[in-house]
């Protein structure tokens, strides 16, 4: 296999500290979380007591100021282990940067301490019943009053973190008859009048996640609860263009440790399972399958890497995160199914994690924008516009 050079020994120091969080605070209760449809909020304030939440925000504001790789390495091992249900990476490494590069000073105080600390869980509120991977077609609306504030109309749904979260950044329309160049982001707080959550979702896969539905009915916004103040009034859309290919590449980097995890399980498994007199492993077939998946997970690995360096250094284009989120998430689910297949009935079981990582793989397709528009998002760089 090929050496990854991406990381410094104190990512690796650090991958061994989280490590023995996870084996202490996260293992041993994830399948309680999977039964009861969410995690602990415990396990979110031990990771801010422990600085394992927003380690790239400044000092100033609470952070650890690493670079990005140290979430990377969070991110890999929390694919590895198959703790699908911890919303770490979207509280640290989305939410809390559209604060940080688009908010206001007062904005980061007041938040991304506390979003580093736990005491705070974050959100982000883009999709809707009705607009999904086309956010121009949000529906939600924060109109302006005489007075300078806004009032917020409409619902959310499929919201990653939703149920938890204290701080949600809600993606509306200021200007609802100029498209994407009427929207704006807004910092919405839990216990504002007339925000509500709905039920928690029951989906496939990702059983402790805690996903919901969140309804806004007149929730009444000052100026100070616009993302970036009012200079930033209508100028949503360019932010979360912006930010996409970051979020993108983390459901690669996600992708690819899962695939992996998949295949060592898969390893183990047939080496022991024996079938007609012989170990399942001793089969051709067997083999020649294990070759193929970890041939192009390694490819798939050099790739991510790479992406990672460029991200790292703020030049990882849309295309090229796009071409990460879809080859890897498609090739996640590829492995899965081949992996499930070796497993034979053990691998429909769910006390297997390969039967709970298959299920979980399925919506990495799907969410970050699904990987139909992954292609149109590479066609258009390649200058091959549609309508």
């Amino acid at each position: 296999m090929i050496d990854r050079t991406l990381f410094s020994p104190d990512h690796e120091a650090f991958r061994d500290s989280f490590r023995r969080f996870m084996e202490k605070e996260i293992a041993p209760h994830h399948e309680a979380w999977e039964e009861q449809g969410y995690v602990d909020r415990a396990v979110w304030n031990k990771a801010g007591e422990n600085g394992f939440l927003c380690m790239t925000m400044p000092e100033a504001y609470g952070g650890a100021e690493g670079d990005k790789l140290y979430s990377v390495v969070q991110m890999e091992e929390l694919a590895r282990g198959g703790f699908s249900g911890i919303g770490y990476g979207l509280h640290s490494e989305i939410v809390a940067p559209y604060i940080l590069h688009y908010g206001t000073e007062a904005q980061k105080q007041k938040y991304l301490p506390l979003l580093a600390s736990g005491a705070m869980v974050g959100a982000i509120a883009m999709s809707e019943p009705a607009a999904g991977s086309d956010l121009q077609g949000v529906k939600t609306t924060a109109l302006k009053q005489a007075d300078g504030s806004y009032l917020l109309n409409g619902s959310k749904t499929f919201i990653t973190n939703g149920w938890h979260a204290d701080l949600v950044i809600v993606v509306a329309k200021t200007q609802p008859d100029a498209g994407a160049k009427g929207t704006s982001l807004f910092l919405v707080e839990r216990g504002m009048p007339g925000f509500e959550k709905g039920k928690r979702l029951k989906k496939l896969g990702l059983k402790a996640q805690d996903t919901s539905e969140l309804f806004f009915d007149n929730v009444k916004l000052d100026a100070s609860q616009l993302l970036g103040g009012t200079a930033m009034e209508n100028r949503g859309f360019i932010c979360l263009m912006e930010q996409l290919p970051w979020e993108r590449l983390q459901i690669a980097i996600g992708a690819v440790s899962a695939a992996q995890a998949a295949i060592d399980w898969t390893v183990t498994y047939v080496k022991d399972r024996k079938v007609f007199g012989q170990t399942v492993a001793a089969f051709q077939n067997t083999r020649y399958k294990l070759a193929e998946m970890q041939t192009e997970v390694q490819v798939a690995r050099v790739f991510v890497d790479k992406c990672c360096e460029l991200v790292n250094v703020n030049k990882l284009d849309t295309a090229t995160a796009s071409m990460a989120k879809y080859w890897c998430s498609d090739l996640q689910c590829k492995v899965m199914d081949e992996c499930v297949q070796l497993f034979g009935g053990y691998g429909y079981m769910w006390e297997y994690p390969i039967t709970r990582a298959y299920a979980d793989a399925r919506v990495q397709r799907i969410y970050g924008g699904t990987n139909e528009i992954m292609k149109e998002v590479i066609s258009r760089g390649m200058g091959l516009g549609g309508r």
